[in-house]
C-alpha cells in the first residue's frame, strides 16, 4: 500500500497534495504562524494565507489534475511571498509610483531606439502622444530634433531587457549595437560620463 496524496483543508478549500508538496506546505504555514506570534489576530491572517495558497494552486492546476504538486505550490508561494512579522522592521515594497524613476532607453517595443518609450515611462506619459510631439517638433525645428534624438540615444543608458518580454525588433537592436559601439569608441564608461 502506498499513500499517493494527503487531503488538506485550507480555509474554505479542500485540496489533495502529494507528499513533497504537503511537507513544503506544512513548513510554510508553520513558519508563517511563528512569524505572526505578535499579531493581534494571527488566525485571521493564517486563514487568508491558506485561502491564497489554495486559490493560487487551483489556478495553476490543469483541468484533469487532482493532486497539487511542487510544480504548482512553489510558484504559488513565490507569488504570495512570506509573512512579515509586525515588529521585524521589514516593510512591504513601495508601490510602483513611489519607486525612484530612472531615465533609460527601452529597446523592447521601441520603434527606433527606445528614447520615446524611456521618456514616456519616466514622465508617465502616453508613448503615442510623445511620438506625435516628437514628429511635430521634427518638422517645427527644421530637422534639428534629429540631433536632440541622436544625443539622447548616445547619452541615455539602456534599460535591462525583461526576461520573457517581447523580442527587440531589428531597428532598435541595430541602434542599440551602434550606440554601444560608439560609446566604447568615444570612451564613455557609463552613459552621461565621459572618461578622461
Amino acid at each position: 500500500m502506498q499513500r499517493i496524496a494527503t487531503t488538506v483543508r485550507l480555509n474554505r478549500s479542500i485540496l489533495q497534495f502529494d507528499d513533497a508538496a504537503h511537507a513544503r506546505l506544512e513548513q510554510y504555514l508553520a513558519e508563517s504562524a511563528s512569524l505572526l506570534a505578535g499579531d493581534p489576530d494571527p488566525q485571521e491572517v493564517l486563514a487568508d494565507l491558506e485561502q491564497a495558497v489554495a486559490d493560487q494552486c487551483t489556478r495553476r492546476m490543469r483541468p484533469d489534475q487532482t493532486v497539487v504538486t511542487l510544480a504548482e505550490l512553489a510558484p504559488a508561494h513565490g507569488e504570495i511571498g512570506s509573512v512579515q512579522s509586525p515588529g521585524s522592521g521589514h516593510e512591504s515594497p513601495p508601490p510602483r509610483e513611489a519607486m525612484p524613476r530612472t531615465l533609460q532607453q527601452i529597446s523592447q517595443g521601441a520603434v527606433i531606439s527606445g528614447v520615446c518609450l524611456g521618456l514616456a515611462r519616466y514622465f508617465r506619459l502616453d508613448v503615442t502622444l510623445l511620438r506625435v510631439i516628437s514628429v511635430l517638433l521634427l518638422f517645427g525645428t527644421g530637422g534639428a530634433m534629429v540631433l536632440v534624438y541622436l544625443g539622447l540615444m548616445l547619452l541615455l543608458p539602456y534599460a535591462p531587457q525583461e526576461p520573457g518580454g517581447a523580442p527587440i525588433r531589428w531597428l532598435p537592436a541595430k541602434s542599440r549595437a551602434l550606440m554601444e559601439f560608439l560609446r566604447a569608441k568615444l570612451g564613455v564608461d557609463r552613459p552621461g560620463k565621459i572618461a578622461a
